[in-house]
């Protein structure tokens, strides 16, 4: 009975997601909301490989603003997931938490960067026409071309918070560490300081091997997208989402078959294999734990208890915090509310921690480099 009451709940919870997706809500626009292009020339990959023109695109909410010294004092960065973009922050679940009217970042007030990645969406990628012979990307590229299109792009030399969700949270360690006087406040939601192994490796080279052997991928000079790698796509729900959610979209046999059905079909239509690829195995450079120390902004890590890519049970954010002088982990417990590793598309449940972040009598001391 407690699981059924669970699930009615929950059912509830999805209902009122679904509903605030509708379309009325989806079209929202912020203050001076506007996309670009930022071109990175010459840009030299840590593998020694370079590009003449790196593409960064990007999406801006708000106006900065400056001090007497021309300096952009209002800048916040947020960090997307391995499979999104900047615009995934424009969902109402994200958006319609945070950059309304009187709202944590609003965009009236604050200059919000949602930058696309290094490899995807509007910024340059292996499908755009070098496929396998795009340059070898890792997570210290990423981060690298990010601060280009900040700095250089936008110049912002200071960042009011730079706020991440999964591989973007795992960046927001990183931001810390590289540039630790740039910002006042650090936000990673859904992710650890730790180098990828374990299970979290496991479903990742799962992924990246099947398309490797997958005997339509040619090397990555296909003709036509590769499909047979595609059936082990459901893997991603399993690793993201809460085992209550997915019981609930497939209560029987039928409906959980349709559902793994329908997440093939959409990795065949949505997905170019070779940015997927890259996606999965840009993350072979990450590894932040022994720079921690080396973080000065007040930083608050934000967890979920039923996330299946951070267990908790491994330990690892309580001996990473305690390097940090104003670091702290949190752990939100699991509840009707959360839904694994998907709750960090949930702002209204993490915004707390924001919101204690901005108001911090720390962080509001702007650091100079």
């Amino acid at each position: 009975m407690r699981v059924l009451r669970r699930l009615e709940r929950l059912g509830l919870a999805v209902c009122a997601t679904v509903f605030l997706a509708s379309p009325a809500r989806a079209a929202a626009t912020y203050p001076d909301q506007k996309e670009a292009d930022f071109v990175a020339r010459d840009f030299k990959f840590q593998t020694g490989e370079a590009l003449p023109e790196l593409r960064l695109h990007y999406t801006t909410l708000g106006t900065p603003q400056r001090d007497g010294a021309g300096h952009v004092t209002n800048a916040v960065l947020m960090l997307h997931g391995t499979t999104g973009t900047g615009k995934n922050f424009l969902n109402p679940t994200l958006a319609g938490e945070l950059f309304g009217p009187g709202q944590v970042l609003d965009a009236a007030k604050y200059y919000v960067i949602l930058p696309d990645g290094l490899g995807r969406g509007g910024s340059s990628k292996p499908s755009d026409g070098l496929h396998a012979k795009f340059p070898r990307y890792g997570y210290n590229d990423v981060v690298e071309a990010q601060h280009l299109l900040v700095t250089k792009g936008l110049g912002v030399d200071h960042l009011r918070a730079v706020v991440g969700t999964s591989m973007g949270g795992m960046q927001t360690w990183m931001w810390g560490e590289r540039w630790p006087d740039m910002m006042d406040a650090l936000l990673p939601v859904a992710s650890q300081p730790s180098q990828i192994s374990g299970r979290n490796l496991i479903w990742r080279r799962m992924i990246a091997q099947v398309i490797r052997n997958d005997p339509e991928w040619s090397g990555g000079d296909y003709k036509a997208q590769p499909k047979r790698w595609t059936y082990t796509a459901p893997v991603f729900l399993i690793m993201t989402d809460s085992p209550v959610r997915l019981q609930k979209q497939g209560p029987t046999r039928k409906e959980a078959e349709a559902l793994y059905d329908k997440t093939v079909s959409d990795a065949q239509g949505k997905f170019d294999t070779n940015d997927y690829l890259y996606w999965y195995e840009s993350s072979w450079d990450y590894d932040p734990e022994p720079d921690l120390a080396k973080i000065k902004a007040p930083l608050v890590a934000v967890n979920f208890a039923d996330d299946e890519i951070n267990p908790p049970d491994l330990g690892v954010m309580e001996k990473a915090v305690a390097k940090i002088p104003h670091g702290r982990s949190v752990l939100v417990p699991e509840s009707e509310k959360t839904i694994g590793h998907q709750t960090l598309t949930l702002a209204a449940i993490w915004k707390p921690y924001l919101e204690e972040l901005m108001r911090s009598p720390v962080s509001a001391n702007a650091r100079r480099p």
